[in-house]
């Protein structure tokens, strides 16, 4: 791993732990070896490091959701949305620190007087919602899902898994143990009225 590499894996971690106000430059120049020089020869500053960080989740992000859309088949919308919360759970376990990063309240923070980490956080978001939207909107033609307005009830149902994903991140419950449950709920929520 190249030591550019080596900055924002462990820079990754003490934004997510620590926040961005509680990392220090001192203490990731302490941990990856690199010399503050080093550091500041790749990244202008502290911010900057943190937009190269946001950018690097934006695009893992992205991708991987796009690439298991791509190679995943659903036989209905509402197959397809509640595959997509097995793997958003399964995604957010599995980058941990990631996710940490986006449920703190700093990079909200610094979105409203920096445009970039708006739009990285942006992009992030209407990606998650809009895959959510096409599972419903696809389910609504297939007859799998009944809702109204498919926007608001991704928004919803984003919301409610988010929301479990956070509980695992923050140690407070371990998602598989909800996962029956918010599935039973998400099924509900879009299911046709008999």
């Amino acid at each position: 791993m190249s030591k550019k590499n080596a900055i924002l894996v462990t820079a990754t971690q003490l934004f997510s732990r620590n926040g961005f106000q509680g990392t220090s430059m001192a203490e990731l120049s302490r941990l990856t070896d690199a010399a503050r020089g080093t550091i500041f020869h790749h990244f202008k500053n502290k911010e900057d490091l943190f937009l190269k960080i946001l950018k690097n989740v934006q695009e893992d992000i992205l991708t991987a959701f796009r690439e298991h859309k791509r190679t995943t088949f659903y036989k209905n919308g509402m197959d397809m949305v509640t595959g997509v919360v097995t793997f958003y759970l399964s995604f957010a376990g599995e980058n941990e620190d990631q996710f940490l990063l986006l449920h703190r309240h700093y990079p909200y923070q610094m979105a409203d007087r920096n445009p970039v980490i708006r739009s990285y956080l942006e992009a992030i978001y209407n990606c998650l919602l809009d895959i959510f939207e096409e599972g419903i909107s696809i389910g609504i033609i297939d007859k799998s899902v009944n809702v109204s307005s498919p926007r608001n009830t991704a928004m919803v149902l984003f919301a409610m898994v988010d929301g479990v994903a956070r509980f695992n991140t923050y140690n407070l419950y371990q998602a598989d143990s909800l996962y029956q449950d918010l599935i039973r709920s998400c099924t509900k929520l879009l299911a046709p009225r008999s």
